[in-house]
């Protein structure tokens, strides 16, 4: 599992959004969580991290990848 720090989500548009800007990333088996009040995404599979952020930012969010394990 990959886990995104996600900044600029305000609603439930945002939310939906992001995931589906992920969804569309190669490698992405199931886009587990996007949680508009902890700020942060959980994917399944074995995407590129790089491809993940990108997706992201192209939605017209900010995001970075966070340690796996990393608490927040």
């Amino acid at each position: 599992m990959i886990e995104l720090k996600v900044e600029g989500m305000s609603c439930m548009h945002c939310v939906k959004a992001v995931t589906e800007a992920l969804s569309q990333v190669p490698g992405v088996t199931k886009v587990q969580e996007v949680s508009l009040e902890q700020g942060r995404a959980r994917v399944e599979g074995s995407p590129d991290p790089d491809a993940l952020v990108a997706a992201v930012k192209e939605a017209g969010y900010q995001a970075e990848v966070r340690e796996a394990g990393a608490a927040g």
